[in-house]
């Protein structure tokens, strides 16, 4: 059986397909942020989400420090 190629996922961060500098992502927004934290509260994977590695480490920095500030929680359901 022959193995299927993954595609390549686009990252969810880049603006116009373009990464922005420098990579901030805002704590603050919580809509964002939700889509990468799973059920449980954990932060996604990047071979998940499709964030590149400077991306997934700005979406850890953000979801840690709205977690610190109570926008939300560490644990899910």
């Amino acid at each position: 059986m022959k193995a299927r190629a993954r595609t390549k996922k686009k990252d969810p961060l880049f603006v116009d397909g373009h990464r922005p500098r420098p990579m901030y992502v805002d704590y603050k927004d919580i809509e964002l942020l939700k889509k990468l934290v799973n059920r449980h509260g954990r932060i996604v994977s990047r071979r998940k989400t499709g964030c590149s590695a400077a991306s997934q480490h700005a979406v850890t920095e953000a979801i840690k420090r709205a977690r610190f500030m109570a926008l939300l929680p560490y644990v899910g359901e």
